[in-house]
């Protein structure tokens, strides 16, 4: 068959296509997007969600809908997120306690790393280490030298056991000359920072953004960060490593993921909507004042860390002998 002839035919489908009537792919986003926090309100993840969601929104054209589903340090939000049609309309938030949840899997439970297509790392920020102003803990000097005198008698509140916070602590106990403490377990960040700012308990580990305003009020007590380096918008607070574990470093990382099976179009359309949300000066800002650092790393990039983070966990759990809650 001539060339030209071969050109033609390959023409027709979209000849014979009834005008307005496009392709599903070519109209994605078609209506409004469901972005699952796998958080209650108040915590890191929901802080860096309702930041975005305006810019995500606009980049997309279509509406942003947040639905907090709390409980099971992220479980139960990410399984529902794992059920929805894999379309694109479903977009799953989550933090590196993805990652914590897969290394200390609770019995029965199934892996759901596999459920997901990586889309766009969105941030990384320092987990802090927090206390309240009555603790009578000043530094993160204090705060060791207490768990040295008391081992496992100051207690460190976690938004649940195998949380990502829950697994930066431990690292970060170890990191120390091999302490311990005993850890209260919340669901979510929200609820334990309204016991941390009662004086229930003694610390927490939670993200740095999600305690940020507190610490600026002085109603709360910024002792340490985990990051490398100090954390632009609270230079006074010190790195773990730099006062009680040298190299220590282990941010946290939050970023966007897709059902299994949602079209690599749709998936390639979300991860440039992200990172035009991300490269917005304003929204630039607001991430920097509150601790976080926009990142950008493709679904390829962001996969191969989700599995360098399970790695890391997974030797922290064996190390120290921790079990997941039933």
């Amino acid at each position: 068959m001539p060339l030209f002839r071969r050109r033609h035919l390959a023409l027709l489908p979209a000849l014979l296509t009834p005008p307005g009537l496009a392709r599903a792919e070519d109209r994605f986003p078609s209506r409004s997007l469901r972005l699952v926090v796998p958080w209650p309100p108040g915590g890191g993840v929901d802080v860096l969600a309702r930041l975005l969601q305006p810019a995500l929104g606009a980049q997309l054209g279509q509406t942003v809908v947040i639905e907090n589903i709390g409980g099971a340090a992220g479980r139960i939000g990410t399984q529902a997120a794992a059920r929805a049609t894999a379309d694109g309309h479903t977009l799953l938030l989550a933090n590196d306690t993805f990652a914590a949840t897969e290394a200390l899997a609770a019995p029965g439970a199934p892996a759901l790393r596999h459920a997901f297509a990586p889309v766009s790392l969105a941030a990384t920020a320092a987990q802090g280490v927090f206390t309240h102003p009555r603790s009578g803990l000043r530094s993160i000097r204090d705060f060791a030298e207490a768990l040295r005198r008391r081992p496992g008698g100051l207690n460190i509140g976690i938004p649940g056991i195998g949380s990502s916070q829950h697994l930066t602590s431990e690292l970060l106990l170890r990191a120390a000359g091999n302490l311990r403490a005993e850890h209260v377990p919340y669901r979510g960040g929200g609820p334990l920072l309204q016991d941390l700012l009662a004086g229930t308990i003694d610390a927490a580990v939670v993200t740095f953004a999600a305690a940020a305003q507190q610490a600026t009020n002085g109603d709360l007590v910024a002792l340490a960060v985990t990051s490398e380096a100090r954390t632009p918008a609270f230079p006074a607070v010190p790195t773990a490593a730099e006062s009680i574990a040298p190299g220590f470093v282990q941010p946290t990382w939050l970023g966007f993921f897709a059902p299994l099976g949602t079209p690599a179009a749709a998936i390639a359309r979300l991860h440039a909507a992200t990172l035009a949300a991300l490269a917005d000066a304003g929204v630039q800002e607001r991430l920097r004042a509150l601790g976080f650092e926009p990142a950008g790393l493709d679904g390829e990039q962001f996969g191969a860390l989700f599995a360098r983070t399970i790695a890391t966990f997974s030797d922290i759990v064996a190390e120290r002998g921790i079990v997941a809650e039933s």
